[in-house]
């Protein structure tokens, strides 16, 4: 989701930077602009005076600009908020059953989940990312399924292997995943 709304900002935002650049090379250049360009040549300017005395004598000029405004300050700062919200968990924590606890590497539970996902039948290869509270992680798991492989029974090996090796052996009393299956993409096999 937030990849998405990146790509829409950034898009956007270069698309309304490059038309006004191009709206300002144009008129510099003394280039012929249609008739509702806003300026029309070196010297001219955005808006004028009276076209701002003109918006300033209206009653709800001021409380629609300030409005908008403190959208686009609260949407950019969502914005900026979500692009420093680490996307992947740091660590874990595990009971060692001294009341201590320990911290496992989130990498490295990432890395062995992943390398057991792949070793189960029909599974080409597995992505895994941990995500949620140190003390209580969820993990990503993303599954290329050979062809032969059946999506079922791959879920459950899964579920019943892998997972359940991981969670025993961090100690959790549950580790939810999100499982996401695709096939490998192969060409058909001729039947004759």
């Amino acid at each position: 989701m937030l990849r998405t709304v990146n790509r829409v900002l950034l898009g956007l935002a270069g698309l309304v930077l490059f038309l006004a650049g191009g709206a300002v090379l144009a008129a510099g250049f003394g280039l012929d602009v249609p008739s509702w360009w806003p300026w029309h040549g070196k010297t001219d300017v955005l808006l004028s005076r009276s076209r701002r005395d003109h918006w300033n004598d209206q009653g709800w000029w001021w409380p629609v600009v300030i409005a908008v405004l403190a959208l686009i300050v609260l949407l950019a700062l969502w914005w900026l908020l979500a692009q420093l919200r680490r996307a992947r968990l740091a660590e874990v924590l595990v009971d060692s059953g001294d009341g201590e606890g320990a911290l496992l590497r989130g990498r490295a539970l990432e890395a062995v989940l992943a390398g057991e996902a792949e070793g189960l039948d029909g599974v080409s290869r597995a992505e895994v990312v941990l995500d949620g509270r140190r003390s209580a992680p969820s993990a990503r798991v993303e599954l290329l399924l050979e062809a032969h492989a059946e999506p079922a029974g791959a879920l459950a090996r899964l579920e019943g292997e892998s997972l359940a090796h991981a969670r025993d052996s961090a100690g959790l009393a549950s580790l939810p995943a999100e499982v996401r299956l695709r096939a490998v993409k192969h060409r058909a096999r001729r039947v004759s």
